[in-house]
């Protein structure tokens, strides 16, 4: 058995760096990134994948397209098959499904405390929670209250978050998650990231980010 401490972390260090990893950058206002949350950390722990939970805004890249809202809204028909695609996915996942009025929401205060959290063993259970309220039930996602509540159910103590989810310092740091997800080529939402920097966009190019992050382990 190995007992000196420096060989033990070095041992550590290599495994960790063999470890593949995914960077998943998602967006409460998406409705595939709703589609994604709900499977990933399931499907990226049986892949034998590290998971990094990124929430980000896509707001402020829409804004230098010159889009004000979702693209889905600003082309009717586009829109329009997206939710068909969403009742049709929704269906074969066995998720709820309702369209939110107004979409798409707020997810500023929700990402504020997903950067809290995202390192935490409850970001999976509050993203979920969120995604599941917004567009299975169609729940106020920018309501405080409402985000509290979420909190407590997942485990995390709520009126801690919500305060560092105030400070300067989580708001720059989702500013600056924005202006990384644009360094990495994001565009959209939800987007994978590898170690490599290889980017895939969209919910149904989640198997192949997860299959190529445990091919590149083995290389």
């Amino acid at each position: 058995m190995t007992t000196d401490p420096k060989l033990q972390s070095n041992i550590v260090q290599l495994h960790a760096a063999k470890q593949p990893t995914i960077e998943f950058w998602y967006e409460f206002g998406s409705t595939y990134s709703y589609l994604s949350a709900m499977r990933i950390e399931t499907q990226a722990r049986d892949a034998g994948v590290s998971l990094s939970w990124r929430p980000f805004l896509l707001g402020p890249i829409f804004k230098k397209s010159g889009w004000d809202t979702s693209p889905f809204n600003l082309y009717p028909a586009k829109g329009r098959y997206m939710w068909r695609d969403m009742e049709r996915q929704c269906a074969r996942y066995g998720l709820p499904l309702t369209i939110p009025d107004p979409f798409p929401q707020s997810g500023l205060l929700a990402a504020r405390i997903a950067q809290v959290g995202r390192t935490q063993p409850w970001i999976g259970d509050f993203t979920r929670a969120v995604f599941v309220a917004e567009f299975g039930s169609g729940e106020d996602i920018s309501d405080e209250a409402f985000l509290a509540h979420l909190l407590l159910e997942a485990g995390a103590p709520a009126k801690e978050v919500l305060e560092a989810s105030k400070s300067p310092d989580i708001k720059d740091a989702l500013r600056a998650s924005v202006g990384e997800a644009e360094e990495k080529g994001i565009f959209g939402a939800p987007s994978f990231v590898l170690q490599t920097g290889e980017l895939f966009w969209g919910d149904d190019r989640l198997a192949d980010a997860l299959e190529m992050a445990a091919e590149i382990a083995k290389a």
